[in-house]
């Protein structure tokens, strides 16, 4: 029997297990984000007066996967939106249910709390798109990125 992950808040002490999760996404993305920047990203996650909030999944103890998310407000709605930045689970728990979890996660929590939406980019190549699309079929829009 799969048991399903539990979705939680993350918590100061998963500061070791985010940290080994976030470097295996910045691994699977092929980036680098520098240590300051981790950290103070770590930082911002905690901090409830902050728009940033991550949610952990954990199946037996362990943290296996999170999302990294902002929530923020927008110009064609009154309700907040929330931007899931960074969705990443280990390699070992692919395909067991944990991802859709952490997006059903925010689906059910951004409902609860009276979100206007819920969005994310990913590659176009990205092998999770088969599980994005249960959810929502991807959109015409094109993205532009201009690093200041």
């Amino acid at each position: 029997m799969n048991i399903p992950p539990v979705i939680r808040d993350a918590q100061a002490s998963d500061e070791i297990a985010w940290r080994q999760l976030w470097a295996g996404y910045n691994r699977f993305y092929e980036a680098t984000v520098p240590p300051d920047v981790t950290r103070r990203t770590w930082e911002r996650l905690l901090d409830a007066t902050n728009p940033l909030f991550c949610r952990v999944a954990e199946k037996a103890g362990e943290v296996i996967g999170f999302t990294n998310n902002v929530l923020h407000e927008g110009t064609w709605v009154a309700e907040p939106i929330c931007y899931l930045e960074d969705l990443f689970v280990t390699p070992e728990a692919r395909g067991g249910g944990v991802g859709r979890a952490l997006i059903r996660d925010l689906v059910d929590l951004g409902r609860k709390q009276g979100w206007s939406r819920l969005y994310w980019h990913t590659r176009e190549n990205n092998p999770a798109r088969k599980l994005y699309d249960e959810f929502v079929k991807a959109d015409d829009f094109v993205r532009y990125r201009m690093d200041l």
